[in-house]
């Protein structure tokens, strides 16, 4: 399973990039938002990947954060929702996006998406909305960073960390992680903390761990 790959860009499609590692090209998939991110061709780039097995398909898709490859491999458990509908999904949202309106509930957020209709979009906010809390507490870490140098390697990274490792995915990434912590210390279920912290950071998008967990507490007092 190719889980990483570092290498440059030799070209760039609609869709998709052409990765040269080490003389060997890779076509990767991305999300838009994802492709708008990257650097032009000849710029060195790492993405982790998913790789699509079938009896006559093998597609590689690639990620910025690990945090978002675990959305996409979430979003295709669900009836429905195909790899190009997955990226869709993120390409809207963005992999924060996606974690908020899941634990908020929020199916015409999902539905903004291109291709996904409203019973889709409530299978996915019914079917992962129990996720949502793993993914947003997976905190900040690194995102897939580009190699230093002309040398170029592909990594084949154990599985994906279910609470520990991720990019951070906005701004306040890790302050959503800290604060989701905070919470759980607290008592509050998953669940509910998720859905507060979500609201919080989606009330106030710069605001650091204090001010998420003051907001989230008083979002969550009526129900004490």
């Amino acid at each position: 399973m190719i889980g990483k790959l570092s290498g440059r860009i030799d070209y760039r499609g609609d869709d998709h990039v052409l990765i040269d590692v080490r003389g060997v090209g890779y076509v990767v998939y991305c999300s838009e938002r994802t492709l708008a991110a990257l650097p032009g061709p000849g710029e060195a780039v790492a993405l982790y990947t998913d790789l699509m097995v079938r009896e006559d398909l093998l597609q590689l898709y690639g990620f910025t954060s690990l945090v978002e490859k675990e959305w996409h491999r979430l979003l295709l458990t669900v009836q429905g929702v195909g790899a190009k509908a997955a990226l869709a999904i993120q390409g809207t949202l963005g992999p924060e996006g996606v974690s908020r309106a899941i634990a908020l509930g929020d199916w015409n957020a999902i539905k903004a998406a291109k291709g996904i209709g409203p019973k889709t979009a409530q299978r996915v906010v019914n079917e992962l909305k129990d996720k949502a809390p793993t993914i947003m507490a997976m905190g900040a870490a690194r995102p897939a960073a580009a190699p230093a140098d002309s040398g170029a390697e592909v990594i084949e990274p154990v599985a994906s960390p279910t609470m520990s490792a991720a990019p951070p995915v906005a701004d306040n990434g890790n302050a959503q992680a800290e604060a989701l912590s905070a919470l759980g210390n607290l008592g509050y279920g998953p669940g509910e903390a998720a859905s507060a912290v979500a609201q919080a950071a989606g009330d106030a998008p710069e605001a650091d761990t204090a001010a998420l967990i003051r907001a989230a507490l008083k979002l969550l007092a009526p129900a004490q």
